[in-house]
């Protein structure tokens, strides 16, 4: 097998161009590294990159991660999917994948670490451990990278360096890289989720996009009145990743979560004014049964009866796990639905939206750090090192050639086995089983993956559409409270984050009185909001100053 001297960076620059965006890390030694030993890691790098050739012989690991849905749903294990099977044949190493039940990660990787026995590697959303990454890293739970990726990792190595501009988006405060990151490749993959309407309603009723709030009221009230829709909007409340960014709120420039504001400091929606605009017009659109009645305990399954049947005419969701899937079900009986994306909304015709869905371009789940515990550091940096050499990333996004994707004019192009699986499995289901690309993992994600699951047109429009330019500059970046700053923040924001859910729904629904929001951000504050906020502008400062 080549040689992993052939980094990433030769592919970022030949193949896909600015396609690949984003990176972390760098070269730097970590702190307690002396000058001699940063020069020792360099010209072993440098032995390792003209000597090292995969696969290697005789490797075990063992794991841990979560196993996708899309897994899950024809496979008990990675180790048992064809993307496992080839990639322990092409990296040489025998891994025991160990995947928590479904639903309870968080809590099985608490008792993991209670239980000190901790695998070789793990996936997991670091910035959620208490105290960030670094304190992970203090408490002798995983290693600092530093060194390991000067010494055995030269294609990540290379492709950090090839992408400063996002060097600090995965480092610690401290300078210590923690993870093998999941890197949105493209702008345009930062971008996944936004509001989709009925087109074909809007085409029967003779009405236009809408773009603003009024037109989204005037919409709404006319698929109630005319179309008989029970539930015109309806979504997955619960989900808080939904919820949270709800693109109504972007409106109104605000967000029911921390966000980075003109001025460059981090505010707290709820606390602000536009919050209580945003849940004045949410509350209206409920009494006038413009939202789904459903809303406070929507789960997937009913949103998508109801999007599927027309008892709703719009909702907010995935372009692929949403509009795709409803689309398909829903011409097998109405050959006329058109489920389109709709635009982040203002206040006033003409204006261009502030703010709306949008990733960090290293996505906070989905790194693989090596725990303190490993037994074989090499193999572990050099596993997960190979999803960034060219060979690697082919495979992590597209499968093998020849079984999974052909090249079609120097482009990687999916075969039938999985745009057109032979049995019968949705797209989603054929991918994951052969690669990770529509998924987070350690690894940069392809564009071109994208291009070819979005396989209906509405798809292939709703990134552009739902793309909002400026929210770049208000998604908060992945910062990290200091460990000792850590309990304390965790603590307000447990309480202020449970509050806040409440008191949300409530105001929407009308059992609570909008005039009592004053006292609700009264409240907040006598919680410690503010040296919450505090804390995070900190935190922000020395984000800043990586």
């Amino acid at each position: 097998m080549k040689k992993s001297n052939k980094v990433l960076a030769l592919l970022t620059a030949v193949s896909l161009s600015a396609g690949l965006l984003a990176g972390c890390g760098g070269s730097a030694s970590s702190a307690s590294s002396s000058a001699a030993d940063s020069s020792t890691a360099a010209d072993s790098a440098n032995a390792a990159t003209e000597e090292f050739s995969y696969p290697m012989s005789g490797k075990e690991l063992t794991y841990w991660c979560e196993l996708n849905t899309n897994v899950s749903a024809n496979y008990t294990n990675m180790g048992d999917t064809p993307f496992g099977q080839g990639l322990m044949e092409r990296t040489g190493v025998t891994i025991t994948y160990l995947h928590p039940p479904t639903g309870q990660l968080n809590e099985q990787f608490n008792l993991i670490l209670a239980d000190g026995d901790l695998p070789d590697i793990m996936e997991y959303t670091w910035q959620s451990y208490p105290g960030g990454p670094q304190k992970a890293i203090e408490d002798g739970n995983i290693l600092a990278l530093n060194d390991i990726i000067d010494q055995y990792c030269p294609n990540l190595k290379a492709y950090l360096e090839a992408h400063p501009d996002v060097d600090r988006q995965c480092k610690t405060d401290e300078g210590n890289y923690y993870m093998f990151p999941f890197v949105r490749g493209d702008d345009s993959l930062r971008v996944s989720t936004g509001l989709m309407i009925r087109q074909d309603w809007l085409n029967d009723l003779g009405l236009e996009m809408p773009t603003t709030i009024d037109e989204w009221h005037d919409v709404l009230t006319a698929f109630k009145t005319e179309k008989g829709a029970t539930a015109p909007f309806a979504f997955e409340y619960t989900t808080p990743s939904l919820r949270n960014n709800w693109p109504f709120m972007s409106a109104y420039n605000t967000t029911a979560e921390f966000y980075v504001g003109d001025d460059g400091k981090i505010h707290y929606g709820p606390a602000e004014e536009n919050y209580k605009e945003f849940l004045t017009t949410m509350n209206q659109w409920y009494k006038e049964g413009l939202l789904d009645p459903d809303m406070p305990t929507a789960q997937l399954d009913q949103v998508s009866a109801k999007m599927t049947s027309g008892a709703s005419g719009a909702s907010l969701g995935w372009i692929g796990s949403r509009m795709g899937v409803w689309t398909t079900a829903a011409k097998e009986t109405d050959p006329n639905y058109d489920l389109e994306a709709a635009p982040v909304p203002t206040l006033n015709k003409g204006e261009t939206a502030k703010m709306g869905p949008m990733d960090n371009v290293v996505v906070n789940n989905g790194g693989a750090a090596i725990t303190t515990r490993c037994k074989d550091i090499e193999a572990a940096a050099r596993l997960l090192d190979w999803a960034y050499s060219d060979e690697g990333h082919m495979y992590y996004n597209f499968g093998t050639e020849g079984e999974s994707y052909t090249m079609e004019n120097g482009e990687p192009v999916y075969t039938d086995l999985i745009l057109n699986n032979p049995d019968g499995l949705p797209i989603a289901q054929a991918m994951s089983g052969y690669i990770r690309g529509n998924y987070n993992g350690p690894f940069v994600q392809d564009v071109r993956y994208a291009q070819q699951y979005y396989t209906m047109d509405c798809q292939k429009k709703a990134q552009a559409t739902w793309t909002v330019p400026e929210a770049s500059e208000h998604v908060l970046p992945p910062i990290t409270p200091s460990s000792g700053e850590s309990e304390e923040f965790s603590a307000i924001m447990n309480e202020i984050n449970t509050y806040r859910d409440e008191m949300t729904l409530k105001f929407i629904l009308g059992t609570e009185s909008l005039d009592n929001f004053d006292k609700f951000v009264d409240t907040m504050n006598q919680m410690n909001l503010k040296r919450a906020i505090e804390i995070e502008n900190s935190a922000l400062d020395r984000y800043n100053a990586r």
